[in-house]
């Protein structure tokens, strides 16, 4: 794992873009089209800003997304689909875009999504990390063993806390109890995984993340398992960490 400290949020979201670009363009050298996926939440809003003035082929790379909530419409304010195609998708022409959709026949849905992703391996995965040491909405303890690309999982306290606490909703009741997923398994099989982690309240996660035993209690520590993480932090998410 290779680790980046920036002076502030806006800084480590522009090296984290230049970082996912540079990949993605490696990629479409030796192949007609790229994968990414991508990461949502309040940590994400400045490397996103950053990517799409990226100078790209876009029109060539396909984009999934980590997870979105069960029965949550697109018009929700906390929709991810929302997020993505506000602040990503409705700025560029890309070849392919694979919701992860939450709504009505959640089974069916999800085992094309898991089809979809399965088709080829994923090039980049812009994989964030929730106050509770989460990736993807795998919260703890993870399933570290699931062997789909999605799975449904249940959303813990901490885990909706955050979503209040970030204003995506007015409190915890009002927060989806669950959520379609992409698995851990899944995460891990990305070629190379790239980690933007801004913010104080990031602070002891990431210090987890880094020197807990890797287990299902502290999901994100197995990407120290992975052989090409490159994770950005900004002073104070990563003020907990001798680094």
């Amino acid at each position: 794992m290779k680790i980046y400290v920036s002076e502030t949020p806006q800084a480590l979201g522009r090296s984290a873009a230049r970082r996912i670009a540079s990949a993605l363009r490696e990629t479409l050298m030796t192949q007609e089209a790229a994968r990414l996926v991508l990461s949502t939440g309040a940590s994400q809003f400045t490397t996103l800003a950053a990517l799409v003035r990226e100078e790209l082929d876009w029109e060539r790379v396909e984009m999934f997304h980590l997870d979105e909530y069960v029965g949550l419409s697109p018009s929700h304010p906390a929709s991810f689909r929302r997020y993505l195609q506000e602040r990503f998708v409705s700025k560029l022409s890309l070849k392919r875009v694979c919701w992860v959709d939450g709504e009505g026949d959640v089974e069916s849905k999800r085992a094309l999504l898991c089809a979809a992703i399965a088709e080829a391996p994923v090039d980049v995965g812009v994989i964030g990390v929730g106050e509770n040491a989460h990736i993807a909405f795998n919260d703890p303890p993870a399933d570290f063993d699931a062997c789909d690309p999605y799975i449904i999982v249940t959303l813990n306290d901490t885990c909706k806390a955050q979503q209040v606490r970030e204003g995506w909703f007015p409190d915890a009741d009002a927060v989806p109890p669950r959520a379609v997923s992409m698995s851990v398994r899944q995460v891990l099989r990305c070629k190379t995984i790239i980690c933007p982690v801004p913010y104080r309240a990031k602070a002891q996660a990431v210090q987890k993340m880094l020197t807990a035993e890797v287990s299902p209690a502290v999901p994100a520590s197995i990407l120290r398992e992975h052989a090409t993480v490159h994770l950005y932090l900004d002073r104070d998410s990563a003020s907990l960490c001798a680094l």
